[in-house]
């Protein structure tokens, strides 16, 4: 009576396979490397996008700080470096320097020169307000503007 009390495998007792076969796990790997190679590249360009934010906000201060004590002194000469120094202070991935040409009384330019990955990247802007950007390998350069896109498209 009691003689089968266990189910048979095969085709009509149903299987009790546990596991993925070698053909799931590899279309999971491909799936996987694909989304990867897409999602990566992208999400690098993201970051360094937001460390050129640092840059711009880093210039906009080190401007405005070069303005004010040129309202004080006349004389850019005397500020500028100062006013670069205390705007890139807390950078992390660019430094701010007020230098190439030298200030002169009446003009300057200021710079943000990337470091560690965004080693390539300089944005620069002078006493008129004229922008400028140049990015790493791959990187288009912004004219008359400070580039925030891979494309060289401007803010």
């Amino acid at each position: 009576m009691h003689e089968r009390l266990y189910r048979m495998p095969g085709p009509r007792g149903g299987s009790l396979r546990s596991g993925f076969t070698l053909i799931e796990v590899m279309i999971t790997v491909a799936i996987i490397s694909i989304l990867a190679a897409i999602a990566l590249p992208n999400y690098a360009d993201y970051v360094k996008r937001g460390k050129i934010q640092e840059a711009t906000t880093g210039l906009a201060d080190a401007r405005q700080r070069t303005e004010q004590g040129f309202l004080d002194t006349r004389d850019y000469t005397a500020v500028c470096a100062n006013a670069a120094t205390a705007a890139g202070k807390d950078l992390k991935s660019f430094d701010i320097a007020c230098n190439n040409p030298a200030p002169t009384a009446s003009t300057y330019t200021l710079h943000a020169n990337g470091k560690g990955s965004m080693v390539g990247f300089q944005y620069n802007i002078d006493n008129a307000g004229n922008k400028s950007s140049s990015g790493a390998a791959g990187w288009a350069a912004g004219v008359g503007c400070w580039a925030i896109r891979k494309d060289g498209s401007c803010s």
